[in-house]
């Protein structure tokens, strides 16, 4: 079986359960296959939490949730110690975030001193609890939700906090015919009790690794680039993108090539990908804000002037 056979047969697994979606679930394997986290801005009810189960399961990986309020700690999220008095000695009490799959429900409304609790854990894969730092497990993958139509009491993400994310995507509504199957598939029982993993963690590892060795032509460094520097010479932007988002969109790009089982990456990867990326790294100027001007709008047009670069055969070839 070949890596994109592999993770066809997660999606088509995930598929069970989750009815449509499947440009957010090749979404979320991209994120996955990058060693990177998702953020996914929707509604209530679309099938977030689900999703996030029914992947765990397909991996044979662990899961836990988180449900975001503003009397949320820290210590709450990465654990702490305790003193147990029989053994003398103090003893650690393990939080969610020390898990494969972790699921951070509603993440604006915890507030910032909690939100940053999870910066070290999703940018080093560690946490520290009393001075001691623990390594955390591989893989580890955060999808993080919140809702976009209800501000009140919420506290939004910092710009570092939305630069830990490598992709923010959007589930949207289900047309009327997948409406009908969710109905018809969850009239009885729910699909996700019987659901079996299709694959192990450390063939997930695999995959992780299989990732890094895809081919990345030079020209698509300079394109990658150029797309960097649109971003932070125009002026509808107030910050442009980071180098962390340029890697991102490398790895991103790299994963989403594995997916389609090839070797290298293509132009269109990046291009594909680029929104999904980028889109929440980047702010409006003031004078694109009062004009009611949509990040992802604003992208997309930078990104219809930046050509794509000619990818001749032997640039795609790995050497």
């Amino acid at each position: 079986m070949t890596n994109a056979q592999r993770c066809q047969e997660i999606v088509n697994n995930i598929s069970q359960v989750v009815v449509g979606k499947q440009n957010a679930l090749e979404m979320l394997m991209v994120a996955l296959l990058a060693e990177g986290h998702v953020l996914i801005e929707d509604v209530p009810g679309l099938g977030k939490t689900l999703i996030a189960k029914a992947l765990a399961r397909s991996l044979n990986a662990t899961f836990k949730r988180v449900q975001c309020t503003p009397d949320l700690l820290p210590a709450d999220i990465t654990g702490y110690s305790v003193y147990n008095q029989q053994a003398g000695c103090f003893e650690l009490r393990e939080g969610p975030v020390m898990t494969h799959v972790l699921l951070v429900d509603e993440i604006n409304r915890a507030i910032p001193r909690t939100q940053s609790s999870l910066l070290e854990s999703m940018a080093e894969r560690q946490v520290t609890v009393d001075g001691r730092t623990i390594p955390l497990s591989r893989p580890f993958f955060v999808i993080a939700t919140q809702n976009p139509i209800e501000l009140e009491g919420t506290f939004p993400l910092p710009e570092a906090q939305l630069d830990r994310f490598l992709l923010k995507i959007r589930l949207g509504y289900p047309c009327k015919s997948e409406e009908m199957e969710i109905l018809r598939r969850f009239q009885t029982t729910d699909p996700l009790e019987t659901l079996q993993s299709v694959i192990t963690v450390e063939q997930v590892l695999a995959l992780n690794e299989a990732v890094r060795q895809i081919h990345v032509a030079p020209s698509l460094f300079e394109y990658i680039g150029d797309i960097a520097e649109a971003t932070r010479s125009n002026r509808v932007f107030r910050y442009g993108a980071s180098p962390r988002g340029t890697l991102g969109l490398m790895r991103a790009a790299q994963a989403l090539a594995l997916l389609r089982d090839r070797s290298f990456v293509l132009p269109d990867d990046i291009r594909a990908l680029a929104p999904a990326v980028l889109s929440h790294r980047l702010m409006l100027s003031e004078e694109e804000q009062l004009r009611g001007s949509e990040v992802e709008g604003v992208l997309e047009d930078v990104l219809e002037r930046v050509p794509l670069p000619p990818l001749r055969k032997r640039e795609i070839q790995d050497p």
